[in-house]
């Protein structure tokens, strides 16, 4: 019989009135992988922190290891074997890898002075436990983000973790390093150490989880072993609907002469002689490892980083893009992989991030921003988008991931671009919207975009792309048709440019 770790009843909690989490029960055995999955504003995040020590529920029980809380405090949680590895590890980046896992250590003990041959034992003694040799003396922000998550992982290790709850951990990491960690957690797992993961990544909850809890508007919606469930059926639970992930279909002409050509762009050391050509009507896949060039091939084409030699040419006319606002000039537009950090002004309302590339158009002679002009297409670029919000002017942090996404989307559409660059749409955003993203593309193109969709998310390239480009180590090696490949032959070619 599995030994219970953690046990929540009848836990709800509220917001101003709003429903967070409505009576929802659930529990987690020891050496038990749980997945957590639901789409933004599920209740996940509320849960976590919950779980962690942060929130205090309104109603329910809580325990663990069979003691008794009616609520949970950090300490208490930590004491209780509770961990918590979010998104962005929670790492100093300044620090080395011995002072971010073994300074906890001493200064729980409550000493005044540092004694860094202890800091460093216990840091090798952190990594010994799951088996990465990682320099003790590296500093933590120049390192990959696979070695970074493990370093998060080995320092909850030295707290004598129990409970580690993973949130979004695969984001930002290739398909090798994800079996790595797999691997890791597995390891963890045969030690009696329980995993609560949680992800918007379906096939991996799947994958490495022994059963999976479903959560919606709030409430439990599906509790069940992992293995008697498909995709299909975990996303009818997560949204209340089937989601459509049939592959983009497009009547273009065969002759169309191309929109965007490329020829032997070259910037050194992060890719060369890159040659390409995009058509309108098309989504151009662009692929491969981290490490490969595609975002740094993006950031050319859009005048971050200038290439040092090459030509690109749009509708037949050689252009020269040096800096971002010659690329705005061409009506090129890019939406970056991090929306967080790149792509919006967390702070101003929605109506400023939506409006902010066509903020010439929005002035007058004098310069004065025409307020009511401005509400007006926020407004309406928000009813396009389907962006969740009960009012334009609400700082652009109150929006979900996903809805989020689309205002970044949206601020560029609304410069009508020729041509868009997406770099990882979808990383981050829940089933639905997803979805939503895809179809947005889908329809972009048949209205005469060309788009440039950078992924390593192999059924979003197989259901959105038209061709594939593949890269390796700067250069473009291989070009798929969607139509003549697979998701296991493209899979099979990914992760060969390891090797």
């Amino acid at each position: 019989m599995n030994e219970e770790l953690l046990r929540v009843e009848h836990i709800s909690k509220y917001f101003a009135g709003v429903r967070a989490l409505d009576d929802v029960s659930f529990n987690i055995n020891r050496g038990e992988v749980r997945g957590l999955v639901g789409e933004n504003g599920s209740g996940k995040s509320t849960m976590i922190k919950i779980i962690a020590g942060v929130y205090e529920p309104d109603k329910g029980d809580i325990y663990i290891n069979g003691n008794h809380y009616k609520r949970l405090t950090p300490i208490i949680s930590i004491r209780e074997g509770i961990q918590v590895i979010y998104q962005d590890f929670s790492l100093f980046p300044n620090l080395t890898v011995a002072e971010n896992i073994g300074i906890n250590r001493v200064i729980s003990k409550g000493g005044r002075v540092v004694n860094w041959k202890e800091v460093y034992e216990s840091a090798k003694e952190g990594l010994s436990r799951v088996g990465a040799d990682i320099p003790l003396d590296a500093i933590t922000g120049e390192l990959p983000t696979a070695d970074r998550q493990i370093i998060a992982i080995a320092r909850a290790l030295l707290e004598d973790a129990r409970l580690i709850i993973m949130d979004e951990p695969t984001t930002a990491l290739t398909q090798l390093e994800i079996q790595h960690l797999f691997k890791t957690i597995n390891d963890l797992k045969k030690r009696g150490i329980s995993i609560l993961f949680v992800s918007h990544k379906l096939n991996e909850v799947k994958e490495i989880s022994d059963s999976i809890l479903i959560f919606r508007d709030g409430k439990k919606v599906l509790d069940q072993e992992a293995e008697e469930l498909d995709i299909k059926t975990m996303e009818y639970y997560m949204t209340g609907r089937q989601i459509d992930t049939s592959s983009i279909a497009y009547s273009e002409p065969e002759e169309a002469p191309p929109l965007l050509k490329v020829e032997n762009l070259t910037l050194r050391p992060c890719f060369s002689n890159v040659s390409f050509e995009l058509k309108s009507r098309e989504v151009l896949g662009i692929t491969g490892l981290l490490g490969s060039g595609r975002t740094e091939l993006a950031l050319s084409l859009f005048g971050e980083l200038p290439a040092e030699s090459g030509e690109i040419w749009l509708e037949g006319k050689k252009v020269f893009i040096k800096r971002v606002q010659d690329a705005m000039e061409q009506e090129i537009g890019y939406v970056p992989e991090d929306r967080i950090k790149e792509g919006l002004f967390l702070e101003q309302s929605i109506s400023n991030n939506l409006v902010v590339t066509i903020i010439d158009w929005l002035a007058s002679k004098m310069g004065i921003i025409r307020n009511q002009t401005k509400l007006k297409t926020a407004e309406e670029w928000v009813s396009k988008l389907e962006i969740k919000t009960p009012s334009v002017e609400n700082p652009a942090n109150s929006l979900s991931g996903g809805n989020q996404q689309r205002v970044v989307l949206a601020k560029w559409l609304a410069g009508n671009p020729k041509i868009l660059i997406l770099n990882g749409p979808t990383v981050g955003v829940d089933v639905g919207s997803k979805a939503a993203i895809h179809e947005l593309i889908r329809n972009l193109a048949k209205q005469g975009m060309g788009i440039i969709l950078i992924s390593d998310d192999i059924p979003e390239l197989m259901q959105t792309c038209n061709r594939i480009l593949l890269m390796r180590d700067g250069r473009i090696v291989k070009e798929f048709r969607r139509e003549e490949t697979n998701e296991e032959e493209l899979h099979r070619h990914l992760v060969a440019a390891k090797n």
